[in-house]
């Protein structure tokens, strides 16, 4: 197999009413570690986008009322096909996306697993029975599944963001039409594939791949027969999407950006810290909403982490992401990578110190990791979310000061604290405005977790016992027995 091949199975049409359609258009997926192309998809139109629609309000019909259990063993197949092509997934990840390749093995295993965990939660949608306080009646309560539920991926995790969607849809009832980003679009057709061998019926997941993003979900949004929006994305498309389902009063769910802090207070463990912020900053090369994007450290151990970690990244090995043995890959393109250079620049004309932690290969949209001392909170890379292997560190003098710092941000969706024990750090994370927070660990992410962020990060919960409830209409009966 050459460097850039795709796996056989790998589909490049649109999934529309369990066939794979071709379009007159074409839309070419390209490598960003060669510049390689990997594929021509389809390019569907507005009339393509409607007949997805199509198909999955007709085959809500039956879906919604197939029973729970079928739903269930149907997600389970979905599990163990993935599981049994596990390998398939992370390549097409790390060609597309170019991650690298433990990365792309770790969200290759990770997406699976909502179909597993999701798979359980299909036939365990509990409803309520009370009388009410006045015993005039009794209170009933129930859950139907919305609708057709318009699903938008982003490029950073292609194949974890879309079951996060699929696989709690599906089990609630629902049915589904899928716009996944134009950048790594082949993840999310493989997954397709999946499901229609793991016995989903025809027009349950649709599929539609393009580069008109915007009219196709003005269309879309503006049918009737859609009834609810998944969002992951940026904040400033999620607000442009939440005035278009406003027009409709759509229930949405929406994970958006994130500016996450990671605090490493006094007497904390700083090794520990390290490695902790290895994981945080490091994973998908830092292009993810939950990355570790500032850092705040104790006057006391300041140093002594800034020069450790630097140290640390010093040690990855970078290059393209399908091969094995390198650490970090490529960005997903050169405007990702450009957008981060420019913020590193800003940040060096405001007088910080910037440390290159490492060589990028000449050819490619790589970035190498940077370590930023001498910065203050409320400089450039505090404010943005950099979305890449930059790591700013300011230097605080009290757990106070780290906490105040950590909520001057608009967003809330990940924090990061190591302290000295769990006990003090559970402390701190009851202080912080955010919706999920890891204490003394690198990472939180998983199925059975509810996913989601507080002020501008998003809406709703994805995951979890929550997670289902994003597809559920509550329904309330008053029955005199």
């Amino acid at each position: 197999m050459s460097v850039d091949a795709l796996p056989a199975s790998t589909p490049t049409r649109l999934l529309i009413g369990g066939e794979w359609i071709s379009t007159a258009a074409g839309l070419n997926v390209i490598n960003p570690a060669s510049y390689g192309t990997l594929a021509q998809i389809g390019d569907a139109g507005v009339p393509e986008a409607l007949q997805a629609v199509d198909a999955a309000a007709e085959a809500f019909q039956t879906w919604s009322v197939t029973p729970a259990r079928m739903r269930a063993e149907i997600l389970r197949n979905a599990f163990d096909l993935m599981s049994a092509n596990i390998e398939d997934c992370a390549r097409l990840i790390a060609l597309e996306n170019g991650k690298a390749w433990r990365d792309a093995m770790g969200e290759a295993v990770y997406a699976a697993e909502f179909f597993r965990w999701f798979s359980e939660e299909a036939a365990r949608i509990e409803g309520g029975f009370r009388y009410a306080p006045a015993r005039d009646k009794t209170i009933i309560t129930d859950h139907r599944p919305m609708g057709v539920a318009y699903m938008i991926t982003p490029w950073n995790f292609p194949a974890a963001m879309i079951t996060r969607k699929l696989a709690p849809a599906l089990a609630a009832g629902c049915t589904a039409v899928v716009k996944p980003p134009a950048e790594t679009p082949l993840t999310a057709l493989w997954i397709g594939e999946i499901l229609q061998q793991a016995g989903a019926p025809a027009g349950v997941v649709n599929i539609v791949t393009t580069s008109r993003s915007g009219p196709i979900s003005e269309a879309i949004l503006a049918d009737p027969r859609v009834a609810t929006l998944s969002f992951t994305g940026s904040t400033y498309v999620g607000k442009l999407l939440l005035k278009q389902t406003a027009e409709r009063v759509l229930p949405s769910s929406m994970e958006l950006g994130g500016n996450a802090p990671f605090l490493v207070l006094e007497g904390a463990n700083v090794d520990a810290a390290v490695s902790g912020a290895m994981i945080a900053k490091m994973r998908n090369g830092g292009a993810a909403c939950t990355a570790a994007n500032r850092f705040y450290v104790h006057e006391s151990i300041s140093t002594e982490f800034a020069d450790k970690f630097e140290a640390a990244l010093r040690g990855l090995r970078i290059g393209p992401g399908i091969d094995q043995a390198n650490d970090l890959g490529a960005m997903v393109n050169d405007k990702e990578r450009d957008k981060i250079l420019e913020l590193i620049g800003e940040a060096a004309a405001e007088g910080a110190t910037i440390t290159e932690a490492g060589t990028a290969p000449a050819t490619g949209a790589f970035v190498v990791p940077h370590v930023v001392r001498g910065i203050e909170h409320g400089s450039v890379l505090t404010r943005n979310e950099v979305f890449g292997p930059v790591a700013p560190i300011v230097t605080v003098a009290s757990t106070d000061e780290a906490v105040r710092m950590a909520n001057d941000t608009e967003y809330g969706l990940m924090s990061y604290v190591y302290a000295q024990d769990a006990g003090e750090g559970i402390k701190v994370a009851r202080r912080l405005e955010s919706g999920m927070v890891a204490i003394n660990r690198g990472i939180a992410s998983d199925p059975a977790a509810p996913f989601g962020g507080m002020k501008e990060s998003g809406l709703g919960r994805e995951g979890g016992f929550a997670g289902i409830h994003e597809f559920l209409e509550t329904q309330y009966f008053a029955v005199d027995l």
